[in-house]
């Protein structure tokens, strides 16, 4: 598990760039179809990542990975960082940094 560079501050920097930069075709061709394959490119990332990465990740690093999840951003810094479970209790990551 990488945790370092530009992985320190995102879990998925790759994607990151990826929606950045058909983001950015989007504005240069303001079009339906480019609009269209934005979106669908969203949403094939966020399903990716959601329902097949993460879940894969907790199961091969287990608390390793959780610890990581909730204080590293999904896409960007700080935003999308993990929920913790402590206690039997979900608490959210900020809060639970301490």
């Amino acid at each position: 598990m990488v945790t370092t560079g530009s992985f320190g501050l995102v879990r998925n920097p790759i994607f990151t760039a990826m929606i950045a930069a058909v983001a950015g075709l989007s504005l240069m061709v303001p079009n339906w179809l480019q609009l269209l394959g934005f979106a669908c490119l969203v949403a094939a990332v966020e399903i990716q990542v959601r329902l097949v990465e993460e879940p894969h990740l907790a199961r091969i690093h287990g608390a390793a990975y959780a610890a990581y999840a909730a204080r590293v951003g999904r896409f960007l810094p700080g935003i999308g960082r993990a929920a913790v479970v402590r206690a039997g209790r979900r608490c959210s990551a900020a809060t639970s940094a301490g």
